[in-house]
C-alpha cells in the first residue's frame, strides 16, 4: 500500500517557555514586504503555535497564518495605538475579519488583552492545547494524505474570495475546480477513490 506524500507546510511557533512575541524595537516599516504579508502570500498552509505573550507584530504575523494554535499560557493584544503607533503589518484589516469589527475596536482602540480561552471562543485562535507539539502533529497529520495542490487551491478560495460578492466567489471556485480538474493529482485522487486505497499526490 502507498503512503501518501505529505504536502508543504510551513510551521511557525516560539520555543517553548518564551513569548511568542512581545513586540519589535524597530519602525515596522523599515521591512518591505512586512513579515505578514510575505506569510499570507505563502500557497501552502502556514499553522502558527503560539504560547506565552503575543502581541503588536507578535499578533499582525499570526492573523498572516491560516490555522493559529496556542497552549493556556498564551494571551493576545495590540497596543500599538495607545503606545502613539498605529498597526502596520495588516492588523488594522486581519484583526476585525478575524473576530469582528466590536471586538477588533476593543483590542486596537482601547488595548483590551485576550486570553487563551477568549481567543478560542471568539475564533482569534483554532484551538488551545496543553500540548503543542503534538497538536502540531496531528495537524500535520491531517495535511499529510491532502492533496496539496487542492489545499492551494482551498485557500486561495477562502482568502480571495472573502474580498468578492458572492456571485464573484462562487465563479472564483469554478475557476479552480476547472483547473485543479487538469492536474495530475486530481486524477490520482479519483483513481484512489475507486480502487480503495490511499492516494498517492505528487502536487502536479
Amino acid at each position: 500500500m502507498r503512503e501518501a506524500r505529505e504536502p508543504a507546510v510551513l510551521i511557525l511557533r516560539n520555543e517553548p517557555g518564551t513569548d511568542f512575541c512581545s513586540g519589535i524595537s524597530f519602525d515596522p516599516l523599515e521591512l518591505q514586504p512586512d513579515p505578514a504579508s510575505a506569510l499570507a502570500a505563502v500557497r501552502s498552509p502556514v499553522i502558527c503555535a503560539v504560547s506565552g505573550e503575543c502581541s503588536g507584530a507578535g499578533l499582525e504575523i499570526a492573523l498572516a497564518c491560516d490555522v493559529r494554535l496556542c497552549d493556556p499560557t498564551a494571551h493576545f493584544s495590540m497596543r500599538t495605538a495607545l503606545d502613539g503607533g498605529l498597526p502596520a503589518w495588516g492588523g488594522t484589516q486581519r484583526l476585525p475579519r478575524a473576530v469582528g469589527a466590536s471586538r477588533a475596536s476593543a483590542m486596537l482602540l482601547l488595548g483590551a488583552a485576550v486570553d487563551s480561552p477568549t481567543a478560542l471562543a471568539w475564533g482569534l485562535t483554532h484551538a488551545v492545547e496543553e500540548d503543542l507539539d503534538s497538536a502540531v502533529e496531528r495537524w500535520l497529520d491531517d495535511l499529510a494524505g491532502a492533496g496539496p495542490l487542492a489545499l492551494e487551491f482551498a485557500k486561495e478560495a477562502v482568502h480571495r474570495g472573502a474580498e468578492m460578492p458572492l456571485a464573484d466567489g462562487l465563479r472564483l471556485e469554478g475557476d479552480l475546480n476547472h483547473q485543479l480538474a487538469a492536474t495530475e493529482d486530481r486524477a490520482e485522487g479519483l483513481a484512489a477513490f475507486f480502487d480503495k486505497r490511499p492516494p498517492d499526490f505528487a502536487g502536479r
